[in-house]
């Protein structure tokens, strides 16, 4: 995990969260008005880092408020109440705006927006226990050199990188085939998730 950096304006986490939803650097890439969508306490214990919201997370500003987050919450064992308590769970995504479709998929997440936000956020979280880094994006941007060739190298290899952080695929609907090619995920990583989850959140 990259470290927070230093000099970070924001004293408090109430006003660090003022200033991420007053953000407007992506405005002029994004097909919409910015809707930053997290979900961040200082006494979370667990954090996920995704890749961004998509339009259904966008329109209600709930993170992981789709089929995705339906499989998410399967795969960790913790039911969708407990999911959103973010006294224990923070969610930051990598982006935290929707960047908006092509082709019938989501784009991308924004360049700029993690580079701004995941280490000043991150500081502010210091009683989380366990990382987890949902999609190639959260993957390549807080494992750096750490990452393997590929996501599943990354994700096949999730034991050397605990007990602070665990990489996960994306749980999208499109992921589907990707599941069901590696037998290994369900049977070995998964396992290990929701252990290390239950053990982490009492």
């Amino acid at each position: 995990m990259r470290e927070p950096r230093s000099g970070d304006t924001a004293t408090t986490l109430d006003a660090l969260l003022a200033e991420v939803r007053a953000c407007r650097v992506c405005a002029p890439g994004l097909p919409h008005e910015p809707r930053p969508v997290l979900r961040v306490a200082s006494s979370a214990r667990l954090l996920i880092v995704g890749q961004a919201p998509g339009r259904r997370v966008h329109e209600t500003g709930i993170p992981w408020n789709d089929p995705s987050g339906d499989r998410l919450r399967a795969w960790l064992g913790v039911s969708r109440e407990r999911f959103y308590d973010e006294r224990v769970i923070a969610i930051i995504p990598i982006g935290l705006c929707y960047p908006g479709t092509v082709d019938g998929a989501d784009r991308p997440p924004r360049r700029e927006c993690a580079p701004l936000w995941q280490a000043r956020l991150r500081a502010h979280l210091p009683h989380v226990g366990l990382t987890l880094l949902v999609g190639s994006h959260a993957q390549a941007f807080h494992l750096a050199k750490r990452r393997l060739r590929t996501m599943t190298e990354t994700v096949q290899a999730f034991e050397r990188y605990l007990p602070d952080v665990l990489p996960l695929p994306h749980p999208s609907w499109r992921n589907t085939a990707w599941l069901a090619r590696h037998p290994w995920f369900e049977g070995d990583v998964l396992p290990e998730l929701r252990r290390r989850v239950a053990t982490l959140l009492g």
